[in-house]
């Protein structure tokens, strides 16, 4: 099964997507993170792309090495093989955790490792890389296993879209922000695009309620985050560890059907306990946004 038909299926459970691996017990964006959310049976493993100064890619989160290797400098100033050869620190990294025997991987390495056994979603930190990720990925024969993830907020943004990745035909993951005041906007790009999965952040949970009927018809996923870090107000992996059913219970039922978290084992559990469908409820037409 390809990620296309993975997401398009109205019969499988609400989708785990591990962040940056599952780094509680190995460096974050490793290849042990990602071997460990592998074995874990997650869905799908988030991992953050860098290009390097010699045109390859590599796993790295920051702007700088600091943080997971104690070193200074930026990636995108060192060559595959300087960046391949750094060890990492453990777990999230920082001056708190010690340098272990995982090294800072290649996206060949990972793309190796996961062929065939888990979903990948790539958080390609400059968006001008993305078209060099994708043909990487073709070359590679793994452009149906990942997807590509960028902001729709503009006419702008939605031209570089169709142009650079979905006329490639690729998984593709519209970000957009239910937040910001110009949201109605937003979303009628998203249904102008009609992509694979919207990533949607709010500000209130009942504004993805409104119109979860209307993705639903249309064959759009919807995915959110529940990291601490950038989550929708409330809506985070600490609180669903509290309250599992006041968080991702409230998410599904509003129609979300892919959580990107920290948490992977916690809310694998809560889906094996309750066993909610990935079919997104009805809303009641009074209930419903215009857009």
């Amino acid at each position: 099964m390809n990620y296309f038909e993975y997401m398009a299926n109205p019969h499988r459970h609400c989708a785990i997507v591990a962040h940056r691996g599952n780094w509680n017990n190995a460096p974050e964006n490793s290849l042990l993170s990602i071997r460990r959310a592998i074995e874990a049976g997650n869905d799908v493993v988030e991992i953050d792309v860098r290009r390097t100064a010699d045109g390859e890619f590599v796993l790295l989160h920051d702007d700088t090495l600091e943080r997971m290797t104690g070193l200074g400098g930026e990636p995108e100033q060192m060559t595959l093989t300087e960046l391949t050869s750094l060890a990492l620190r453990n777990r999230d990294g920082g001056p708190d955790n010690p340098l272990t025997d995982e090294k800072l991987p290649s996206l060949q390495d990972v793309f190796e490792l996961t062929r065939d056994k888990i979903f990948i979603h790539l958080d390609i930190k400059h968006r001008c890389v993305i078209p060099e990720v994708l043909a990487f990925a073709k070359k590679m024969g793994v452009d149906r296993q990942v997807d590509f993830w960028a902001d729709l907020k503009s006419g702008a943004d939605l031209e570089w879209i169709r142009q650079n990745i979905v006329a490639h035909d690729v998984p593709f993951i519209a970000r957009t922000h239910l937040e910001d005041e110009d949201w109605r906007k937003q979303i009628k790009l998203v249904f102008e695009l009609k992509p694979l999965i919207c990533e949607a952040s709010f500000r209130d949970l009942s504004q993805v309620d409104a119109i979860q009927q209307r993705f639903h018809d249309a064959g759009i996923t919807l995915w959110v985050n529940t990291l601490d870090s950038v989550a929708s107000p409330g809506f985070t992996d600490s609180a669903a560890l509290k309250d599992p059913d006041a968080i991702w219970g409230q998410l599904i039922r509003a129609g979300v059907s892919s959580i990107q978290t920290d948490e992977m084992a916690a809310l694998r559990s809560y889906l094996k306990r309750n066993h909610p469908e990935g079919a997104r409820k009805s809303a009641p037409p009074s209930e419903r946004v215009a857009i």
